[in-house]
């Protein structure tokens, strides 16, 4: 048995146990429940991850002098602002951690309900009435229309919080990824518009439980 059928037909033995209480929505509601557990199986990262924040902000007074004392040597500072990192253990980019272990998943998915390999009847199940393997394109008015635009309300909405947290948090001198790396929250919101459904509803799933998931361990 493939990968893809595999996934398939764990969506679908969920979906199964859920009829009781989702009825048509039942696949959908497995999509979610799906995308908590595996959420929960990367929360260890998520922890290294604002570890690894709270340790870059620490570092800001000292990187900030740095730059001051360097201003005339940009590649000397750069250096200097890599041995510090190594030397705290901050890396820039530990909060990309938990994105990237998730982006099997997420590719998986994606082939599944774009190609329906492995997929069996999931491409049949609904959220609303609206197929989870439609996709966004013309949905403005009735019943569909109100599904993707509650979607993306939420995505939008997670997607503005993030950005506006991350900029706090990202330290002077950070490298020019490390400063970008605020606007790929907008991204999410740009996938949802192009993938299936069901992608799309674990993308609104994964990116709510990271900002509450953030918010908590930000205490």
């Amino acid at each position: 048995m493939s990968l893809f059928s595999s996934f398939g037909s764990l969506l679908t033995t969920m979906a199964d146990g859920l009829d009781p209480l989702f009825g048509a929505s039942a696949a959908a509601a497995a999509i979610v429940l799906f995308t908590l557990c595996v959420r929960a199986v990367l929360h260890p990262l998520a922890r290294a991850a604002v570890r690894g924040e709270k340790a870059r902000a620490a570092l800001a007074p000292k990187i900030a002098e740095l730059g001051r004392t360097h201003r005339d040597d940009p590649e000397r500072m750069r250096r200097a602002m890599a041995e510090l990192r190594t030397r705290e253990g901050a890396s820039p980019l530990a909060g990309c951690l938990p994105t990237l272990a998730q982006l099997p998943v997420f590719f998986v998915m994606y082939h599944v309900f774009v190609t329906g390999s492995g997929a069996g009847d999931l491409l049949d199940h609904t959220l609303a009435g609206v197929p989870l393997g439609a996709h966004w394109g013309g949905a403005l008015s009735g019943g569909p229309g109100l599904v993707y635009l509650g979607l993306f309300a939420l995505i939008a909405a997670v997607a503005t919080w993030t950005y506006l947290r991350a900029r706090k948090v990202t330290v002077p001198g950070a490298p020019g990824v490390a400063r970008a790396l605020p606007l790929l929250s907008f991204g999410t919101l740009v996938t949802a518009a192009v993938v299936p459904l069901a992608a799309a509803l674990y993308l609104a799933t994964s990116t709510t439980w990271t900002a509450v998931e953030r918010a908590l361990l930000h205490r």
